[in-house]
């Protein structure tokens, strides 16, 4: 298992579109992919999990992946949250 945390600096947080963009994203990977917010984890795959975050602006994420690519899940999933725009 790998995790790294990286803050949310897109704008409007993660709602519906910048969520659905990363969700779809994620399924490219075969680890399992977590996302928490403090106490609140969301599977990365599941759309309704990551809006139940909650994430807006300037709030810092854990992203863990745990599976066969799970080193590389997390620096690009790391990656892309940090470049998220609307």
């Amino acid at each position: 298992m790998v995790s790294k945390k990286v803050t949310l600096t897109n704008k409007t947080g993660l709602h519906a579109r910048p969520a659905s963009n990363l969700v779809a994203f994620v399924k490219k990977y075969k680890s399992t992919v977590f996302i928490m917010n403090g106490e609140k984890k969301a599977n990365a795959a599941s759309i309704i999990n990551v809006l139940t975050l909650g994430a807006k602006q300037g709030t810092e994420l854990e992203v863990i992946a745990d599976g066969e690519d799970e080193a590389v899940a997390v620096e690009e999933i790391v990656k892309f949250i940090s470049e998220l725009e609307e």
